[in-house]
């Protein structure tokens, strides 16, 4: 360590926020020159953080922001807990949801993380991502982000569940004014919990569909049922498949004895769901 003092280590750790050790290295190999080792340090952390972006995420946080009557939500993941809740991570959550908000993307793409950071107007949350892969010292990702507008004609509302490890938007037809964004939260409450896969039978895709009408067929043979009902009681099943896996078919969450559309009808005459988006930390 001849001629790397304690304040030159001291000083490059202020500048850069790296280890002490990872200071000295870089300063013995720069021969003391702090404006290269702040190179060298920018070169090792960005290849620690190419290693890092390999290691499994199955924490992070979902983040919705709303306003000027567009909501955006996206989805950041990281390695631990302990991470989801730093706050210069949630820093970033945060005004990455509000830089999807006020751009200009497609209204309801769901777009993948790597999608969006490589759009225009992104590029700083790229390098962004990098970055804190390498000071905080874990994998983390985009995931996911989507953007609502509703141009007036109807009322997007959102929910957050579990701190912001299940996340939703929905959007009503038929009613508008903070009404209808309460209403739509109640109905995004339930979207968080039930997980459906469309708003009708038809918005699941037919790919889905046929291979559990397959399974269900399978299933149905198996339990020694007469060839010639096969089909009619892979029917019924699947009409309590659609009834499980279509948002307004659904009993609601919180009055089972009614569906979802039967709740809104009840709450607001002609009022339904035109679509919902939901993010879970994990999936």
């Amino acid at each position: 360590m001849a001629g790397i003092t304690a304040q030159a280590v001291k000083s490059l750790r202020d500048r850069t926020g790296a280890g002490m050790m990872d200071c000295k290295k870089a300063l013995l190999e720069a021969g003391g020159d702090e404006e290269q080792a702040i190179d060298l340090l920018r070169q090792w952390g960005a290849a620690k953080a190419a290693k890092r972006a390999e290691r499994e995420t199955s924490e992070g946080l979902v983040e919705i922001v709303a306003r000027d009557g567009a909501t955006a939500m996206v989805s950041v993941s990281s390695e631990t807990d302990f991470v989801a809740r730093n706050k210069e991570f949630q820093d970033f959550a945060k005004r990455l949801a509000e830089a999807v908000v006020d751009s200009d993307l497609s209204d309801g793409e769901i777009l993948s993380g790597e999608d969006l950071l490589g759009r225009p107007g992104f590029e700083s949350f790229a390098a962004e991502v990098t970055d804190l892969r390498s000071k905080i010292g874990e994998n983390i990702q985009v995931h996911r982000a989507v953007r609502y507008t509703t141009g007036g004609e109807g009322a997007v509302g959102s929910y957050l569940h579990f701190g912001g490890r299940i996340g939703v938007m929905v959007e009503l037809l038929g009613g508008s004014g903070e009404a209808a964004q309460d209403l739509a939260r109640e109905v995004a409450m339930h979207v968080a919990a039930s997980r459906p896969v469309g708003v009708r039978p038809d918005d699941i895709p037919e790919e889905v569909q046929e291979r559990e009408r397959a399974v269900l067929t399978e299933q149905t043979r198996a339990e020694g049922k007469p060839e010639q009902i096969v089909d009619k009681i892979v029917e019924g099943r699947m009409r309590k498949y659609f009834e499980q896996q279509s948002l307004l078919m659904q009993a609601f969450v919180k009055d089972p004895d009614q569906t979802v559309a039967e709740f809104l009808s009840a709450q607001a005459g002609d009022v339904t769901v035109r679509r919902f988006a939901r993010f879970e930390i994990g999936e």
